[in-house]
């Protein structure tokens, strides 16, 4: 009998292990918490269509959606274990992970070219990237850590040109000399509103930035435990993005509309066309086929750059960024 009841603890402990405390709803789907890195806009599109259409559910997860703003630290969440997966906007965020010894890493990557742009005016003799070079250019104290170091690597811009970019256009707005950073899907189409032109944009991809955009986040805690629930995350989510730029992207615009009164049909519409026009999450050949991919030649290209240029050590171990285990054969 003593031995009866010492295999059937074992077996219930192994259970326990394996499950990893993870909590579970009334209907047995398990809960998950996804943090975004800010409000709910179509750039996130793809999560909010899993979880209008019932796609997260159908793998048996139970998923929160929550919204970032531009005080949230989605590595830091990760790191106390608050979610169990966020959003990492560029290639740096996984990378500084393992630099600031964060047990998380990228497990899946939506946008394949970040969607970093830098915009002038439609009447500017600015024709290249290389014509900025000197010239002054307004961009966030994030980005100065980020795809600014790129640029003076590669194209020998000077911290000298930078000018503090806020929440308004209108510093933009009112200077046909201005320069500014923006996001493909979001202040061209702003700019465009207010003056009747479209700017000039230079997406930065074109010009060699090897970034990914919009990664999904996990903790090495549910990655090493809890496995299965992170394949059929990235699963649903896949399938969620896949519907939401080839598909009938209504039930994640609805979503997105119920939980952001900020935000506009127009501005959700017009940013689906550009992320699928920019081919940024897949080509028009494979039309969603390869969503979520990540390769190691290109993490491998961000970091000789920056490493190159004292942003990362050269010894960091910049393979413990990401994993190729939940996203199929590497391309």
């Amino acid at each position: 009998m003593i031995k009866k009841i010492l295999i059937i603890f074992i077996i219930t402990l192994s259970a326990c292990s394996e499950e990893n405390n993870i909590e579970k709803d009334d209907d047995g789907l398990v809960r998950v918490t996804f943090a975004t890195d800010w409000k709910a806009q179509a750039e996130q599109g793809g999560f909010y269509q899993a979880l209008a259409s019932g796609l997260y559910e159908e793998k048996g997860l139970n998923v929160e959606i929550i919204q970032g703003n531009s005080n949230v630290n989605v590595p830091r969440l990760i790191a106390s274990n608050s979610v169990e997966f966020g959003i990492g906007s560029n290639s740096f965020i996984p990378l500084n992970m393992v630099e600031n010894n964060i047990p998380g890493k990228a497990i899946m990557a939506v946008f394949q070219k970040d969607p970093q742009i830098i915009m002038t005016h439609s009447d500017s003799s600015i024709e290249n990237i290389k014509d900025m070079i000197g010239l002054p250019i307004m961009i966030s104290d994030a980005s100065i850590g980020a795809f600014w170091l790129w640029l003076k690597s590669k194209y020998g811009f000077e911290d000298s040109q930078i000018r503090k970019k806020t929440f308004s256009l209108a510093p933009f707005l009112s200077n046909k000399s201005s320069i500014q950073q923006g996001y493909l899907t979001s202040e061209p189409y702003l700019v465009e509103k207010e003056l009747g032109q479209k700017p000039k944009v230079f997406l930065l991809s074109d010009y060699g930035y090897p970034s990914y955009g919009a990664m999904v986040l996990s903790s090495n805690k549910i990655i090493e435990n809890n496995p299965d629930i992170v394949r059929r995350f990235v699963e649903a989510s896949i399938e969620g993005w896949e519907q939401y730029i080839y598909g009938d992207p209504s039930l994640g615009n609805e979503l997105i509309l119920s939980v952001n009164n900020e935000m506009r049909e127009d501005i959700l519409l017009q940013a689906i066309k550009k992320i699928r026009y920019y081919e940024l999450i897949s080509d028009e050949v494979s039309k969603g086929n390869n969503i979520g991919q990540m390769t190691n030649k290109q993490w491998e290209d961000f970091f000789k750059i920056m490493s190159e240029n004292g942003v990362y050590k050269t010894d960091l171990n910049w393979q413990e960024s990401f994993t190729l285990e939940f996203i199929g054969k590497e391309n």
